[in-house]
């Protein structure tokens, strides 16, 4: 073969040989890297974020494995609606609950009753439930981003609000489900609180916690009250129609007491016995004193907003700023 004709070849098989090899050198950096998958996840991560700005303080929380974690205030608020409230309530729910997280750590900050030296709460049911972020992502996976957007703009949108009664933070109470009614928190707790009083609720009956069940053996009520039937046991009852007092002959208990025994829903119960076995029958979830949350649910669902379910649920409060509260500044 010609000489021309071998560099004819030649040229002709590089030229083909750069046009394999050039847009292999121009993608392979970016899609043998992370750098991508950083890119398209900030805006995410961003999206889940609530401004810094937004928080005057932060609160430190002693998680249940002993470390301390620094939250921006505002941040540790959304963070407790997620871990107390369902994400799929109604934003005006949401926002109700946003002001009884914000109010209940304010006033646990203002009495100076911090858990130790460097905490100012916990993450449980003692204070309040707290899980961070990586916690939420785990449990919520895929809904996550939804989530956390949704519980992020009820929270900004009641940022640096909270509930005051005579310029004080109150007792922020609140619990899953109501009977119908709330509790006086006389009749739960030991002292009449004045913005804590039974109010009605009938919103609850579509939660899902509304009526439940529970079947103990005599055996048990025996080795636990000291009684052994329910045949002539009365009855007395509060004005939240929950459970005040049970007379089994000589012997009384407090309906509190009853449903802590035997770990009822409510202290809302009636008994009944079949053969060496007594069914409780309850109505509602949680404690009752304070704002219900499935009740708030329905109150935002009939179109009224997070101050209406407050001012309901707590009576004769103020919504305030937060700013009010000298011991923060």
């Amino acid at each position: 073969m010609k000489r021309e004709n071998w560099i004819g070849i030649i040229a002709v098989g590089g030229l083909f040989m750069a046009i394999l090899i050039i847009p292999t050198l121009i993608v392979v950096p970016f899609t043998g890297s992370n750098d991508m998958d950083q890119v398209r996840e900030t805006p995410q991560e961003q999206q889940a974020e609530l401004p810094q700005d937004l928080s005057p303080f932060t609160v430190r929380v002693l998680r249940s494995s002993g470390e301390v974690e620094k939250v921006p205030l505002e941040t540790y608020v959304a963070r407790v609606v997620a871990s107390e409230m369902p994400a799929n309530f109604e934003v005006e729910a949401l926002k109700a609950q946003s002001l009884a997280a914000r109010t209940y750590i304010t006033g646990q900050l203002e009495n100076g009753s911090p858990v130790s030296e460097k905490a100012d709460v916990t993450d449980t049911v003692q204070h309040q439930v707290y899980k961070n972020d990586v916690e939420l992502r785990q449990q919520w996976q895929d809904a996550y981003q939804g989530n956390m957007k949704k519980i992020n703009e009820a929270v900004k949108a009641t940022a640096g609000e909270i509930i005051t009664y005579e310029r004080k933070p109150i007792t922020a109470a609140f619990f899953s489900t109501s009977n119908g009614f709330t509790e006086n928190a006389e009749d739960y707790w030991e002292n009449e609180i004045p913005y804590l009083k039974s109010v009605e609720s009938p919103w609850d009956q579509s939660s899902p916690k509304f009526k439940d069940q529970k079947i103990i053996s005599s055996e048990e009520l025996q080795a636990t009250l000291g009684v052994s039937t329910i045949a002539g046991t009365t009855l007395t009852k509060t004005q939240g129609n929950r459970v005040d007092e049970v007379h089994f002959g000589d012997k009384t208990f407090t309906g509190r007491e009853i449903r802590e025994a035997f770990s009822l829903s409510s202290s809302d119960f009636t008994m009944s016995q079949k053969g060496d076995h007594i069914i409780f029958t309850t109505k509602g979830y949680g404690h009752g004193v304070g704002m219900s949350q499935y009740g708030a649910n329905g109150m935002a669902k009939d179109g009224r907003t997070y101050k209406d379910i407050v001012k309901h649920y707590y009576k004769g409060i103020e919504i305030s700023p937060l700013s009010t509260q000298t011991a923060l500044k």
